[in-house]
């Protein structure tokens, strides 16, 4: 799998973990970095990073780690992107005003 390649929708979690270890593996050979290498710089253990290009499962502290010592920390931005649209201002825009009702007394 070619880096920037997309994961595909419909794989099972052990098939996106295996396609994500082979991400970070292509970029840390990019990078020219050793597995221990780039364990030490991501303050993991040599076993996390072997887990992790292997898609063995990883802690989301380690897929961290790593990809911000990979400068890939544009990743997260993909994954969690800043709300700039309220859902519940949506809501209330689509909702019409209230109406009251008077009585005349």
């Amino acid at each position: 799998m070619a880096i920037g390649t997309s994961i595909q929708v419909d794989a099972s979690t052990e098939e996106v973990e295996a396609q994500l270890g082979e991400q970070f593996r292509a970029l840390r050979i990019g990078a020219g970095f050793d597995q221990a290498q780039l364990a030490e710089r991501a303050g993991v253990s040599l076993g996390s990073v072997r887990n992790l290009e292997q898609g063995k499962g990883s802690t989301l502290r380690t897929v961290v780690r790593v990809a911000r010592a990979l400068d890939r920390d544009s990743w997260f931005t993909a994954l969690a992107p800043r709300v700039t649209v309220s859902p519940i201002d949506v809501f209330r825009a689509r909702r019409a005003p209230r109406r009251r009702v008077y009585r005349s007394r």
